[in-house]
């Protein structure tokens, strides 16, 4: 008996988004690169249209009383929208990554081996809030020769399909079908979403840690995300102070929402009676809520912190602090209760840095300076789809290299394998070009 799909009017989304990711993965470099200028100069000519749906999302987060942190995610404005943009134009002049040749090798005469990178296919990208994100996906997609299914949390419902809409209508005056880039706008979508495994090619959650959970356990789509961003910040005995407070203080205040953001702050008991002080003053001043364990406590006033502070993503102004007493011990709790998303150490003693950054089992490993440097744009990726902390490749913030894959390509003239088996099997040449 032939078992029959039936189409729903999902998977007729699907199917018509893997035909304009086919057409779209043949393009010329120029003409992607074309495309992704139209999509800038079309969001900057919606600016304001863009701003005032935001707006409306903005209002209606307020009254259902999102969390502060989503809520800071959701709001777009005039500079995040400009970021977006310029962005879009970063990612156009980023090395084309597809067509790459990785490998190419004579296998003998007359045949002849490459490895050539390609795009991936359909990408299926879940977002909470960050209108922004939709942007940047979009934009990476189109450069990778990808389709893009979205669908943004519904608290963004109006930002995100403002925005699909003035891209696909971007997308009509040129080479691409605007079909390659799809909006779902409801929640039940999305477990649907992760039943396309006949069409879509890669899931990217980016939301909270349950979210992400959710999507991994219910799909048989290879899935690349990070569930926590439980960052951390060490502060060495041979740390400057001043140095360390300037860091402490960006990597916990800069955005507090941000999955790059420090949670839990470690400090060598040698330096701890000056320190703590001095960073607890200036992390007051900009509202920060101090947690630390009894030996910090005894310094400085904070709420006394338990185990679940050390596992805790505050996306908030909260940090909990930790007193510690060697490198090796701020290690062993980094890569205890860390997300393996970014870790940083301060300190002058270059090989104490060494030891931290190669035994740190994180994506980002940073010496002296703030985590919140953890993002595809500052790489100079142009935008990134997300950030994986998983131990395979792609890891950490993930840009174009992340969305293409690879094909074998084998040419002969008559070559059969027999020839090169049994006793008088000819030699293979494996001459690399």
């Amino acid at each position: 008996m032939v078992a029959f799909e039936i189409a729903s009017p999902l998977i007729e989304i699907a199917q018509q988004t893997r035909t304009a990711a086919g057409k779209l993965a043949v393009l010329s470099t120029e003409a992607r690169n074309s495309a992704l200028e139209s999509v800038a100069q079309a969001l900057e000519a919606a600016k304001p249209e863009i701003l005032a749906t935001n707006e409306k999302d903005l209002q209606a987060a307020k009254a259902d009383n999102i969390a502060p942190a989503l809520y800071a995610r959701l709001k777009l404005g005039e500079s995040k929208l400009q970021s977006a943009i310029a962005g879009v134009r970063d990612v156009a002049k980023l090395e084309d990554p597809i067509g790459v040749n990785q490998i190419h090798r004579q296998l003998d005469e007359g045949l002849i081996l490459k490895r050539v990178t390609c795009p991936l296919g359909v990408l299926g990208i879940i977002f909470e809030a960050r209108p922004e994100a939709l942007i940047q996906i979009t934009s990476l997609a189109i450069k990778s020769g990808n389709g893009v299914i979205l669908k943004g949390g519904t608290e963004a419902i109006n930002s995100c399909r403002i925005l699909t809409k003035v891209i696909q209508q971007a997308l009509k005056s040129t080479a691409i079908d605007p079909a390659a880039v799809q909006l779902l706008t409801t929640r039940e979508e999305i477990r649907e979403l992760l039943e396309l495994d006949r069409y879509v090619d890669l899931i990217i959650p980016r939301g909270s840690n349950s979210f992400v959970r959710y999507v991994q356990d219910n799909t048989r789509i290879p899935v690349l995300g990070h569930a926590d961003g439980i960052c951390h910040l060490y502060l060495d005995k041979a740390a400057e102070i001043n140095k360390a407070i300037k860091i402490t203080v960006d990597a916990k205040t800069h955005y507090p929402a941000a999955c790059n953001a420090i949670e839990t702050l470690l400090v060598h008991q040698d330096i701890a009676a000056e320190f703590l002080p001095q960073i607890a003053k200036a992390l007051e001043a900009e509202g920060v809520q101090l947690r630390g364990d009894e030996a910090a406590s005894k310094i400085i006033d904070v709420r006394l912190a338990d185990e679940h502070d050390w596992k805790t993503e505050y996306s908030d102004l909260i940090l909990a602090i930790k007193i510690v007493d060697s490198v090796e011990t701020a290690i062993a709790h980094i890569n205890q209760y860390g997300s393996k998303h970014t870790d940083a150490i301060v300190t002058e003693d270059n090989q104490t840095a060494d030891i931290f950054q190669n035994r740190v089992d994180a994506a980002g490993v940073y010496h002296n300076c703030s985590t919140r440097f953890a993002d595809g744009f500052r790489y100079g990726f142009g935008a990134e789809v997300g950030i994986s902390t998983q131990q395979m490749p792609p890891r950490g913030p993930v840009g174009l290299e992340g969305l293409v894959t690879y094909k074998y390509k084998v040419t002969g003239d008559g070559h059969i394998a027999a020839t090169y088996t049994g006793t008088d099997a000819k030699p293979f040449t494996h001459r690399d070009y």
